[in-house]
């Protein structure tokens, strides 16, 4: 008997979840890896992938006591036949393959005109594809089950100007929005349903690791401040804040909800000043 097959309580009680993207390229709460921890605390079968193998111990480590519904695989989303050799071998121990999240991206900084043909290639390889290729292969499965739950972590980049020339990002992250809605209505005959979470300008590690040097020449208190004015709500939410929304869509609360997204930026998309 598999752990997932075992009673136990929780929204996501006896789900299989396959995370991409649940490590983090620093400590702290990452989308990827609140999403991974937040699934186990309720109750569902975690799958947790990453390329690097080093961002996974200390996901496995903030789960405490519900790390032991969390396996951990190495997978680059860049590479088809790792996802199509992974999706399957999941499929086969675990019989079923309840809930995608796909929380693979990052971006580079550059305008329509100075961002490097290389670059807008690897943005859009990086946010978009990487969506695509991960459900060419689970969609299947889940039609073939007759149900299943996929969330694809965009930004709020997608829908706004956020403060930095990055266009091969934000026509990515509009492109995985779209992605969802179509194929949400799409799957929607089979039970499967997708929709999109789009964060806003959380404190996540990227932040601390790729952002300050990008936006304020590694000032990541200037940075902070920067992202904290644009923001309604008196506070800085995180990765748990995204694995929350994440968590919602994923579980049968959201059975009626299917080709949307659900913003998580303390209002900031909301303002025009």
């Amino acid at each position: 008997m598999h752990a997932h097959e075992q009673a136990g309580a929780g929204r996501l009680a006896g789900k299989v979840a396959l995370i991409f993207g649940a490590g983090c390229v620093g400590p702290g709460w990452g989308n990827g890896r609140a999403i991974a921890v937040r699934f186990a605390q309720e109750g569902a079968w975690v799958v947790a992938v990453d390329k690097r193998p080093e961002s996974l111990p200390e996901t496995l480590e903030l789960a405490g006591g519900c790390r032991s519904r969390i396996e951990t695989h190495i997978c680059d989303v860049g590479d088809e036949a790792q996802v199509a050799e992974l999706v399957a071998a999941v499929a086969q121990r675990h019989g079923r393959i309840d809930i995608l999240v796909n929380n693979v991206g990052g971006p580079i900084p550059g305008g329509a005109a100075a961002l490097l043909p290389a670059d807008w290639r690897r943005q859009l390889d990086l946010n978009l594809t990487s969506v695509f290729t991960t459900c060419r292969h689970v969609l299947p499965v889940m039609e073939a089950q007759g149900a299943g739950a996929v969330v694809n972590v965009s930004s709020t980049s997608a829908i706004r100007w956020t403060g930095a020339p990055q266009v091969g990002y934000a026509a990515a992250k509009a492109g995985v929005m779209q992605f969802g809605r179509v194929a949400g209505v799409e799957c929607a005959a089979k039970g499967v349903r997708i929709n999109t979470v789009l964060p806003g300008q959380l404190h996540t590690p990227l932040v601390d690791a790729f952002l300050a040097g990008q936006q304020s020449a590694g000032d990541v208190e200037a940075l902070l401040e920067r992202r904290r004015r644009r923001i309604p709500l008196p506070l800085s939410g995180d990765g748990r804040d995204t694995a929350n929304a994440v968590l919602f869509l994923a579980s049968d609360e959201a059975r009626f909800i299917t080709g949307t997204e659900l913003i998580v930026d303390g209002g900031m998309s909301a303002r025009c000043d």
